[in-house]
């Protein structure tokens, strides 16, 4: 069994309430109980109709949100009160108290593992349990899968357009869809791939190591030297005495200006004093803004002579961060300049400074990015990253299999809307490598497929018959709560991080392109597809069906 919530944590399981649903939802309960049914046994699927932005994958993201929103599904007198007052004057005061004492007690949930790579049309949550409840659990179950699978696949996404050596930052909080949607976002972009977050909050809540220094209002904020205020440093040592910096800096700027054969006029004072003034407060954390004038002619030139001050009373620079123009450009300019210095100034360390690029930057131009020389060690993502700007909702839905035993289906004249009846098995199929070759969807029933045995099978939305012999076979459902309780242990953000990694370096490389990759079968086991054969024909005898635009 899992541990409880630690103190950190039981504000996020407090953050989803049982009231965070649709009123539907309530008055169909009503209805329900009204009828006599709402202990009826049912199970509902939670899954999505296509991989997001047009990819051939996705990352199944939320379940440790969905375990502990469960586990705490209780309504209050307070809900109780609110619902009495906006549900029909009809309703029965009696349901009012089959509110007060429901809880999820009597609720099993199978899901496939927090963090793995899925496709469309699998069925990631199995949620059986009282007719009422299991659908009061919808709208809910929804909103904690549906943008933390998203926005986690994004950050794999961007994840592989920048590749495994690349420092990833995401700093979107300001664009994010509310404080809730911000610390989602920063959670699990984390999850996806990212190694850093400008967002203190998550890092206090998930452990997320958190980075950031000054902006181009600290720098712009300063107009003079004279606003520098303390002007002394104490070497590194702190065994000397507090050193003047201002001079020091200006006599190294000078020797840069003879090197680099650059205009002292056209180097801005007001810069040079808002480096001053950063380094002396956090001398080992100096990392500025150098687009806020001029890259060339002011922001390097400025870095390197306060970089350089610090070295020589023995604290050390971490590097620069580059906001506008040619980034790839720019950070050549750059690291030629530290290359410069390094050798003229006799500061090995400036071989080692960092480059950060933030300007906007979108899959297509991390891309265009890996495909031009650059020197840029770490890359800052926000807008595109937490909104999702290529595809703004994952569209998980959540869709009744089976009552009472009985299988049930919807149909619609989209035929990608109709469902796949009855309490299913899930089965990962892999190659001799290792690598998944496809899905399969078998009746709960059914023995499962076993390594080296040849079966039969059906794509979805495929009539043509396939035979696939796997190499290994993965059952990808487990039981993770039950009887009100979390039945398997909660793994950590960490766990789930390298979780997310080695699942996508299984996927085979067709799979994985970020542009047409080559489509995953998802697939009926025999029996699956013909009872749906049956349930069109009308012939099943202990099957119905529902009928839906």
């Amino acid at each position: 069994m899992a541990a409880p919530c630690g103190s950190r944590e039981r504000s996020l399981c407090a953050r989803v309430p049982p009231m965070l649903t649709d009123l539907y939802h309530f008055t169909m309960a009503y209805a329900y109980w009204s009828a006599g049914r709402h202990r009826e046994p049912a199970v509902f699927e939670l899954f999505f109709r296509e991989n997001p932005f047009g990819g051939g994958f996705s990352l199944f993201s939320g379940l440790h949100d969905c375990l502990l929103f469960l586990r705490n599904f209780r309504f209050t007198e307070e809900d109780v009160d609110y619902l009495r007052s906006v549900l029909p004057p009809a309703t029965d005061p009696a349901f009012f108290q089959f509110l007060r004492e429901m809880d999820c007690s009597g609720v099993t949930l199978r899901a496939v593992p927090e963090a793995t790579v899925v496709f469309a049309r699998v069925p990631l949550i199995e949620v059986a349990g009282p007719l009422a409840v299991v659908q009061l659990l919808e709208t809910s179950l929804l909103c904690l899968v549906n943008y933390a699978s998203l926005v986690c696949s994004n950050a794999a996404r961007f994840r592989l357009a920048a590749g495994p050596d690349r420092k990833l930052l995401e700093l979107g909080l300001r664009r994010a869809q509310g404080p809730d949607g911000g610390l989602t976002a920063s959670r699990y972009t984390h999850i996806g791939g990212f190694d850093m977050t400008s967002n203190v909050q998550a890092g206090f809540l998930f452990g997320i190591p958190v980075a950031g220094t000054i902006a181009h209002s600290y720098v712009t904020s300063f107009s003079s030297l004279e606003e520098v205020w303390p002007q002394t440093l104490r070497p590194a040592d702190g065994e000397q005495d507090p050193v003047d910096l201002i001079p020091l800096t200006k006599g190294i700027l000078g020797r840069l200006c003879e090197l680099l054969r650059a205009e002292p006029a056209k180097i801005h004072e007001g810069e040079l004093a808002a480096f001053l003034s950063y380094a002396i407060a956090y001398p080992g954390n100096f990392l500025p803004v150098i687009d806020s004038y001029s890259v060339s002619c002011s922001g390097l030139l400025n870095f390197c002579a306060v970089a350089i001050a610090l070295n020589e009373l023995g604290h050390r620079a971490r590097g620069v961060r580059l906001d506008s123009g040619d980034l790839c450009r720019q950070s050549l300019e750059v690291r030629r300049v530290f290359k410069l210095c390094a050798e003229h100034f006799s500061v090995p360390m400036f071989e080692s400074l960092i480059i950060v690029g933030t300007n906007n930057i979108s899959e297509q131009s991390m891309v265009e990015l890996n495909k031009k020389e650059n020197e840029i060690d770490t890359v800052g993502v926000g807008t595109h990253l937490v909104t999702c700007t290529k595809q703004p909702s994952l569209g998980c839905v959540y869709k009744l299999v089976e009552v009472r035993g009985n299988p049930r289906m919807k149909f619609s004249e989209d035929p990608e809307k109709s469902t796949v009846p009855g309490k299913k098995a899930v089965y990962r199929l892999l190659d001799s490598e290792g690598q998944p070759q496809l899905d399969l969807l078998c009746l709960s029933e059914e023995p499962p497929p076993q390594p080296g045995q040849t079966l039969g099978c059906f794509p979805l939305g495929q009539e043509a018959r396939l035979a696939v012999t796997p190499a290994q076979v993965t059952c990808l459902r487990q039981e993770v709560f039950a009887k009100g309780q979390i039945t398997q242990p909660l793994c950590s953000d960490a766990e789930c991080r390298d979780k997310v990694q080695r699942s996508i370096q299984n996927l085979h490389p067709r799979h994985k392109r970020l542009q047409e990759p080559e489509p995953y079968t998802v697939a009926l086991s025999e029996k699956i597809h013909t009872l749906i054969a049956e349930i069109r024909r009308g012939t099943s005898a202990n099957s119905s069906f529902l009928v839906a635009n």
